[in-house]
């Protein structure tokens, strides 16, 4: 490899690992601060301890049901909620049962199309794969 190759494989790598660092800062501030609003609920998940846990989501609405999605490469919310679909769920203030459910096909792509996600915010989360869980009631 000459050094001219050599250079822009190291620019290269140089822009990979800052990309990295970029995602890896802002995956880390939105888990730490949680930021919620009128458009967010409070998942509450409990896995095999036992000890219940909360994570602030983006509530999506769609045909009258209420969803959630992983849209972020942390999710271990998702994954307990997968393995232990009781979950609560506070929304507006209120804080009631669900069953998660997870959501596939005609249903994700609907669902998904109706709530996407802008460029800049996958550009920021490194493009993870998206997942949904519909909230059901108890």
């Amino acid at each position: 490899m000459g050094e001219r190759a050599m250079k822009a494989a190291k620019r290269i790598a140089i822009a990979i690992a800052i990309y990295i660092g970029i995602v890896v800062a802002f995956e880390s501030l939105i888990g730490f601060f949680q930021p919620a609003n009128q458009t967010t609920l409070v998942i509450t998940t409990t896995g095999g301890d036992g000890v219940p846990k909360d994570r602030v989501l983006a509530h999506l609405k769609s045909g009258g049901q209420s969803y959630v999605a992983a849209n972020h490469w942390p999710r271990a919310w998702y994954e307990r909620a997968l393995k232990y679909p009781n979950v609560e769920a506070t929304i507006e203030g209120e804080k009631a049962p669900y069953i998660a459910v997870p959501v596939t096909g005609e249903e994700h792509t609907r669902v998904d199309g109706e709530h996407s996600l802008p460029l800049p915010f996958r550009i920021l989360t490194g493009f993870p794969p998206r997942y949904l869980l519909r909230l059901d009631p108890r």
